[in-house]
């Protein structure tokens, strides 16, 4: 079945058979746009959207196939369907090779070329809803829109799943912004105890003197203000799970009452007497380290090993930025329909900004950076301007430092060019395929290029 609206490049350099062509496709009820060259073709997925390519593979300027390698580097997820009047195996196996999604020969067969329209159009609308069951059961699975697919992130979630199955104490750490919380949630939401309470509270944000009372409740009158007795974290989660954030600044006095409650399993009020059974999971989170905080006596080491039954760690975005790309498409679309924006993407160069800069506040800052960049974005693409604008990610700071290049008057374009295919390889830490990605070359050409350069590969 056809899906209207479906929008195809037609890239092909023969005026008289371009349109020709767009009067017959367009009349199968889909969106025609037109490309007379190859280099044209690049421009215009730079631009905007499209749903096929259907390209010749013969053209003057820009052929076919060095078209579809750029393009496949913008967009590596756009069907690319090569046509051509000098039919060959080698031509065919080499624009499979490269990417194309199928390879017609002129003149061309038109159901035939219905037909693999149809098939990549639909393949295309089928990936697309398996994207979206996938993040539909990811969304079962964490209950916090946990996006993830680095397979140290995989790895992780893969412990969560079997550790929720147990009561084990669980402590969570890593830097700032990576997302404790999430995990947390994903801990208690994929537990036995998921139908229990799971209750969240910031050891860092209340006062020494108020902790003891948020967490274990107070009797009537056993402080100024008591004016009633009140129930504190631990009886509210009870039967399901307690969340501790910022556990390493709890003060050494409470530190005390948590162990016996990890111990006991049971807590008494301020100001009473009574000793009331608790039966809570406990998760903790910190961004600092609870060990060496426990060898210099600032945290206690008898609750450390408490607490640190198990050790989820959650790695920096930086050490993880195949995951870039998943998490800013899907608060693009979170806060595209909040702001009542219809955006499709990102650039490519604002992508490849956003996958190259370290990101010190992790997936908090990343997340703040698109909501402001929807917010002022005036196209149907978030472009590098949108998020520097106001300054909120200087573009200097966007661009690694590795990435640099020094010009002095003996540069030339060939050395200027192996600085930054050398220096590219060196930041993708000697992962060929991602160097080549960042590069906008095929990895057969950065092959090529550094066996020139004497580089093994």
């Amino acid at each position: 079945m056809i899906k209207k609206n479906n929008i195809i490049l037609v890239v092909d350099d023969d005026l008289s058979h371009r349109m020709m062509l767009k009067t017959l496709i367009s009349g199968w009820g889909y969106d025609i746009s037109e490309a007379d060259d190859g280099a044209v073709a690049i421009e215009k997925v730079k631009e905007r959207y499209f749903d096929l390519i259907l390209m010749d593979i013969r053209m003057i300027k820009v052929s076919g196939l060095k078209a579809m390698e750029q393009i496949k580097a913008i967009n590596p997820s756009i069907p690319v369907i090569i046509m051509t009047a000098y039919s060959s195996i080698e031509t065919a196996v080499d624009a499979l090779k490269n990417g194309a999604y199928d390879y017609l020969t002129k003149p061309l067969d038109f159901e035939k070329l219905k037909l693999t329209i149809e098939r990549a159009t639909e393949n295309m609308l089928l990936k697309a809803e398996n994207q979206l069951l996938k993040m539909s059961l990811e969304d079962r699975f964490d209950k916090q829109n946990i996006i993830a697919r680095s397979s140290s992130m995989v790895r992780l979630l893969e412990t969560v799943a079997h550790v929720a199955q147990s009561d084990a104490s669980v402590l969570i750490t890593g830097e700032s912004g990576t997302g404790k919380e999430l995990i947390a949630g994903a801990t208690h939401y994929n537990s036995p105890r998921r139908a229990e309470p799971f209750i969240k509270i910031n050891c860092a944000a209340i006062t020494e003197t108020l902790l003891e009372s948020e967490l274990f409740g107070h009797e009537k009158g056993s402080f100024t203000g008591a004016q009633r007795r009140k129930d504190g974290k631990f009886v509210l989660a009870n039967g399901g799970s307690i969340f501790l954030d910022e556990v390493s600044e709890m003060p050494l006095s409470m530190q005390v009452k948590l162990l016996r409650v990890l111990q006991e399993r049971e807590i008494t009020r301020v100001g009473g007497e009574d000793v009331i059974k608790v039966d809570v999971r406990v998760i903790a989170a910190t961004n600092r380290d609870l060990k060496d905080l426990a060898l210099k006596g600032v945290f206690r080491e008898d609750l450390y090993y408490r607490l640190n039954v198990v050790d989820l760690y959650i790695p920096p975005l930086r050490e993880r930025k195949e995951d870039i790309p998943l998490i800013a498409q899907r608060f693009l679309h979170i806060f595209s329909e909040k702001n009542g924006k219809k955006l499709k993407g990102f650039t490519p160069k604002a992508m490849d900004k956003l996958i190259n800069y370290d990101w010190p506040g992790n997936v908090r800052e990343l997340i703040n950076a698109i909501e402001r960049g929807v917010v002022l974005s005036q196209s149907e693409f978030l472009d590098l301007n949108d998020f520097t604008a106001g300054n909120p990610i200087p573009e200097t700071e966007l661009v690694n430092s590795s990435e640099a290049l020094v010009i002095d008057d003996n540069l030339t374009l060939e050395k200027a060019e192996k600085t930054i295919i050398l220096k590219t390889l060196e930041s993708s830490n000697g992962n060929k395929s991602e160097a080549a990605r960042r590069l906008g070359i095929t990895r057969k050409t950065l092959h090529k290029k550094l066996k020139e350069y004497g580089v093994m590969s």
